[in-house]
């Protein structure tokens, strides 16, 4: 059974909904900025910088609906919306209508606003909806809530690949006939100042140099290092190709495959020959019915960090070989967490429909331990018939996606 794309929704640092997110990528335009001071605790980060939804989201959404949910639920709610119209606000079976929205860490603005609320008021203090505020399925309950999806909600909690493994599953669901329609994705709104110096403290974080904060993410070049924190949410609208056809659907994007491994190796570090990243595009390949050679495009992981993007270039070199052109989104959006895989598939998707490879922002001079053809500079274009995007995460959770043309 054929899984298609029908539907993209998405909130990230390049703004609201998926044109603003492509066209930004496309003209090279960067979410990343100083965050401003907000006092206290974020005065005394080793690192602020970070790339922040730019426009005020509970004006988007609404006042009344936006405080009744945390900050990752509202880019949720926002985001299904867009897919959600973008496939032609389906009328379909609540019964046959699954949600599934990944989310590596949860409500952690709520769950960190009330403990100061608890430790400045007292007990009385703390909201009545705070556990439905920062708990992980918060996202994909409301979402299900709202679209009146009975068949299922589930929420994947995989650290950054939390959004493709949802991609993932939903497309399970449907391919083993327990949906004909899935909302899927991710998010993430975990720009905080514990989240902040936690990453900071594990060195992941790339730390302000002599450049423009918006240089600091660089993926792949040699004066990479470290990440950079953002926030954001994309998702999909999967159907069965015979559920798309028969209302007369529009399907975007084939979702041929999937691949999902893990490392079994390190709580943080990846398997440094990404043996377990090359079995994830294999899979996922396999599935699609796919040779190495059918794939001209690469989504890549690539968050900027000396060892986790040599060990990708080796894995893309040893699953699907060097013949690919690849794009490393986080370069200008930094890295959504829970968010990221499931924005960057629609990216990937993006460059399937439209064949344009946007590219990879700050890569100046390019690791000679890479070995790939990494598009810097302006788009690529030429015909994508096929693309894999990547999505790995700490824990060694690895996630491939396989993305065909109709």
């Amino acid at each position: 059974m054929r899984v298609v794309i029908t539907g993209y929704g998405a909130v990230t640092p390049l703004g609201n909904g998926v044109e603003a997110l492509w066209s930004g990528l496309l003209e090279g335009r960067s979410g990343i900025a100083e965050l401003p001071s907000e006092g206290g605790l974020w005065d005394v980060l080793p690192v602020r910088v970070g790339a922040a939804v730019p426009f005020d989201v509970v004006a988007t959404l609404g006042a009344v609906k936006a405080r009744r949910v945390d900050r990752s639920q509202q880019f949720a709610l926002l985001a299904a919306q867009e897919a959600w119209d973008d496939a032609g606000a389906p009328e379909v079976d609540g019964d046959r209508f699954a949600v599934v929205v990944g989310t590596g860490i949860g409500g952690v603005e709520t769950l960190l606003t009330q403990d100061d609320v608890l430790e400045a008021s007292g007990a009385r203090r703390v909201s009545p909806r705070a556990v439905p505020m920062l708990m992980p399925n918060g996202a994909s309950a409301q979402v299900s809530i709202e679209f009146g999806a009975r068949a299922g909600t589930f929420t994947t909690a995989s650290a950054c690949a939390s959004g493709a493994e949802a991609i993932a599953m939903g497309a399970r669901l449907i391919r083993e006939g327990d949906a004909d329609i899935v909302i899927a994705g991710g998010v993430e709104a975990a720009v905080t100042p514990l989240t902040m110096a936690a990453f900071a403290q594990s060195q992941a974080l790339a730390k302000p140099d002599e450049l423009p904060v918006d240089r600091l993410s660089r993926p792949f070049d040699v004066t990479r290092r470290g990440f950079v924190l953002g926030e954001g949410a994309g998702l999909v609208v999967l159907e069965s190709e015979a559920h798309a056809a028969a209302r007369g659907a529009r399907a975007r994007v084939v979702l041929g495959g999937f691949g999902v491994t893990s490392d079994a190796f390190h709580i943080t570090a990846t398997e440094p020959d990404g043996r377990g990243q090359a079995r994830a595009m294999a899979k996922a390949m396999r599935m699609a019915e796919l040779e190495p050679t059918d794939i001209v495009h690469v989504n890549a992981h690539a968050t900027s960090t000396p060892v986790g993007d040599v060990s990708e270039a080796a894995s893309v070199r040893a699953a699907i070989g060097d013949h690919v052109t690849v794009t490393a989104p986080k370069s200008a959006i930094g890295h959504l967490v829970g968010g990221a895989g499931a924005v960057e598939a629609i990216i990937a998707a993006k460059s399937v429909e439209t064949g344009l490879v946007p590219p990879t922002r700050n890569l100046t001079e390019i690791d000679p331990e890479i070995g790939l053809d990494v598009v810097t500079g302006a788009p690529r274009e030429g015909a994508v018939p096929a693309a894999i995007s990547n999505s790995f995460g700490f824990g060694g959770q690895n996630v491939s996606l396989a993305l065909q043309a109709v």
